[in-house]
């Protein structure tokens, strides 16, 4: 059983023993030289695929389909079959990781517990992996894979060679999850960054040297129940600091800020960034643009300048945040290197990416799936547009990600999304949810004006977007779900559709 937290209810996280978790620790010594990872091509489970194939160990997997980061592992030496089944499972098979996603039923699970294999949690793999590094734990609500990439290349700018993992392919850094810069080329004692996941309160494997929070509000309450319960998983994360440990904190999020004071209380060492006068890490000044953004910072240290390659206020306090984290787990490295370092990253894949240009209209995939990651994107479409010499709207088709969270988020989701000149709202993605009949597009849009429209299949994005958009728009796909699937058809047929008016 998980302890009572002293500070609020007791945290809940999948690390338990329970149906599918049999064991909470990666199997320490020699024995382990084999390992199956169910449900491989996941962006958490590949990170953790490559990151065993690149400490040497022979990786099988399996999925439902095909998808990104099969093939990049196949190549490294993984053998993955498509469909779940038992006899995927090698005679030699050492250790089944599996992640939240993963049923109970789920056969080579069932073979796992028939032949007495270790079945454990992806995040606690990845805490054995990385072993005694220097962690870094990027927490948060949002933000979490783009300030794990940022972090990882502020490290880079000083001189370091990370190890790092996240849920999310980066360009910048060729693979998701590595040991170095070349694979497997940085030694155990450099540093290492990893995005911790709230979901599931598994990122308490971690015992980091650092944790930066970038955000803390209500999410993921399919698993945890309730705000206070998600609260009491990051309070027991800080809880996991290493001794010696530092907290950073985003003072300018209420809930990161709560935090930091609470942790404060018990005598952490906290730092904490953003806007206000008296935070350790201080945004003095900021122009973004479409082509990044000149940020002015007051450090521990002294003034410093930071030239990024991304816009928008909220990957400014991304970046900060990174900054601090890596500052703060090694105070020898220096901060301009840092900075240096920041500049270099140009983000994560589905995070405001233009994904091109049809019929004079620029479409953006991003990964928004929360009310408040449509909000910044938003935003940061009306900053570009606004800025532009061709006068021009800001569009968005959104996608609910999970019926829990379209339930719970309804009206948040419809208030945001009337900060678009037009919005499209899709059927719900149900992910690892059973469906739900009684929660549609129409559930978010019941609260919103004419303007965010409900539709009924997702094949209607393709007529009735083109029809409306013209030159000059700005054209955002929103959403955690198969979502970018349709982008390429919607790029032809807004090509198609201007084609036809000239």
């Amino acid at each position: 059983m998980t302890p009572a937290s002293p500070h609020g209810p007791a945290p809940r996280t999948i690390l338990r023993p329970g149906d599918v978790i049999t064991r909470p620790d990666w199997p320490t010594g020699e024995s382990i030289r084999s390992v199956h990872v169910v449900r491989i091509g996941g962006a958490g489970m590949s990170a953790v695929a490559r990151l065993a194939l690149e400490a040497g160990l022979a990786v099988s997997g399996s999925d439902s389909q095909d998808g990104q980061f099969i093939a990049p592992l196949r190549e490294a030496g993984a053998r993955i079959g498509i469909g779940f089944d038992a006899a995927l499972l090698a005679e030699d098979c050492d250790l089944v990781i599996v992640s939240t996603a993963v049923r109970d039923d789920n056969p080579e699970v069932a073979a796992a517990r028939e032949r007495g294999i270790p079945v454990i949690h992806r995040a606690a793999a990845l805490a054995g992996l990385l072993g005694e590094r220097d962690l870094i734990a990027v927490a948060g609500t949002h933000g979490k894979t783009t300030t794990t990439g940022m972090a990882v290349a502020a490290l880079r700018g000083a001189g370091q060679d990370p190890a790092w993992a996240l849920g999310a392919a980066v360009p910048d850094l060729g693979r998701n999850a590595g040991f170095g810069e070349q694979p497997g080329g940085s030694g155990p004692d450099s540093p290492a960054v990893v995005e911790a996941d709230e979901s599931d309160g598994s990122f308490l494997a971690f015992a980091p040297r650092s944790i930066v929070v970038t955000n803390l509000e209500p999410d993921h309450l399919d698993f945890h129940g309730d705000a206070e319960t998600l609260t009491a998983a990051f309070d027991a994360l800080v809880d996991r600091l290493r001794p010696g440990g530092t907290l950073v904190v985003c003072e300018d999020d209420p809930g990161a800020a709560a935090l930091g004071e609470r942790a404060r209380v018990r005598g952490v060492a906290v730092q904490g960034y953003g806007t206000a006068e008296g935070t350790a890490w201080t945004l003095r000044a900021e122009r973004s643009g479409a082509r990044g953004a000149e940020v002015e910072l007051e450090g521990p240290d002294g003034p410093l300048t930071l030239s990024l390659a991304v816009t928008g206020h909220h990957n400014v306090l991304n970046a900060v945040g990174a900054l601090a984290a890596a500052a703060a787990a090694d105070p020898s490295l220096d901060p301009a290197r840092l900075a240096a370092g920041l500049g270099t990253f140009t983000g994560a894949s589905r995070r405001f990416d233009v994904a091109g240009t049809a019929g004079g209209v620029t479409v953006v995939d991003d990964y928004a799936h929360h009310p408040r990651e449509v909000a910044a994107t938003l935003d940061a479409a009306r900053g570009i547009v606004e800025a532009q010499e061709t006068p021009g709207r800001v569009l968005a088709v959104f996608q609910p990600h999970l019926f829990s969270r379209t339930r719970d988020f309804a009206a948040d989701f419809a208030a945001v999304l009337e900060a678009a000149d037009l919005a499209w709202v899709m059927p719900v993605y149900g992910a690892r949810e059973d469906p739900d009949p009684a929660t549609t597009a129409r559930t978010i849009t019941a609260h919103a004006g004419e303007a965010v429209i409900p539709l009924d299949a997702d094949a209607q994005v393709l007529d009735l977007v083109p029809a409306a958009a013209r030159p000059g728009d700005m054209l955002l796909m929103l959403g955690a779900g198969d979502i970018v699937e349709t982008t390429p058809a919607l790029l032809a047929a807004l090509e198609a559709d201007s084609r036809d008016r000239a």
